[in-house]
């Protein structure tokens, strides 16, 4: 079954919801990562659509959702579009899935309103690691920040030929992929150009990372604040480090790790019944 699309306001941008059912379930918010979209979901909004009520939106400036035309994409402002979503689905407390920067969304929504969230998990997703240059000196990172911006402003974002074309470069990616799987990532995550060539959805202006938003020492503070039972997940061939000694991991009171031993960094996809059966029982 396709999930219902609708649209809500936040921040005077116009972001795209997609509502799997069941209405009358509890309410579980599916929040994607980075350059990503909400429908590479479907396959956990599915196993879950029976027992709760499923929602997954696009993030600001991905999918279907408007892009923040001068706009810095930051965490907090992806937090203050959760906040309003969660104010829309209504006020029972909330269990909230996130993947990558949907995980840091996740997390940082967790601390700052602990009350309206019950369980929480982040699918590698807890920051930039501690030796990462987003944590230089503040003059670096908005130097940085402002070339980068200023670069994209002269990139052509890049257009395949066809969906094929598209499809290997996910593939590329994350080699792990099916072909069905990488396929309807791709169908939902392109629109078509005039030339009959295709791009991809995201704003090219979110490679551009904030220089504000990722301060070990704000988000280790944010997270202590989580009161909500935490459940991790993370692949063993991913490219990112697992976060055991990392200070906003260790701040997190109550969490749990579950190692994926197949999967990279889209462990959602490379083994989607681990997840389905331990976010299963965790949500309980």
């Amino acid at each position: 079954m396709e999930p219902v699309s609708h649209f809500f306001y936040s921040d005077r941008l116009k972001l795209q919801l997609w509502d799997y059912g069941s209405e009358g379930k509890p309410p579980l918010i599916l929040v994607h990562g980075g350059m990503d979209h909400a429908r590479s979901w479907d396959w956990v909004a599915r196993a879950f659509s029976r027992d709760y009520h499923v929602f997954a939106y696009d993030l600001r400036g991905h999918g279907n959702s408007e892009w923040a035309r001068g706009g810095m994409y930051s965490v907090h402002d992806h937090v203050l579009d959760l906040s309003v979503l969660a104010s829309i689905v209504g006020n029972e407390p909330l269990r909230l899935v996130g993947h990558s920067l949907g995980g840091m969304i996740v997390l940082h929504y967790s601390g700052l309103f602990p009350e309206t969230v019950m369980r929480a998990v982040s699918i590698e997703g807890i920051g930039f690691p501690p030796q990462h240059r987003i944590h230089a000196p503040a003059s670096e990172r908005v130097r940085r920040w402002i070339s980068d911006v200023r670069n994209m402003d002269t990139r052509t974002p890049r257009s395949y030929p066809n969906p094929e074309a598209a499809a290997a470069r996910m593939n590329e990616a994350n080699p792990r992929l099916t072909p069905e799987v990488a396929r309807h990532l791709t169908l939902h995550g392109t629109n078509w150009n005039s030339d009959g060539t295709i791009s991809w959805k995201f704003d090219n202006f979110v490679r551009a990372i904030p220089p504000l938003g990722h301060d070990l020492e704000d988000s280790t503070e944010i997270f202590g604040h989580i009161s909500s039972p935490v459940l991790f997940f993370w692949g063993l061939k991913s490219f990112a480090p697992l976060p055991e000694a990392d200070p906003r991991y260790l701040a997190i009171r109550e969490k749990q790790m579950v190692i994926a031993p197949e999967a990279g960094h889209w462990v959602h996809h490379d083994e989607l019944d681990l997840v389905v059966e331990e976010t299963r029982q965790f949500l309980l």
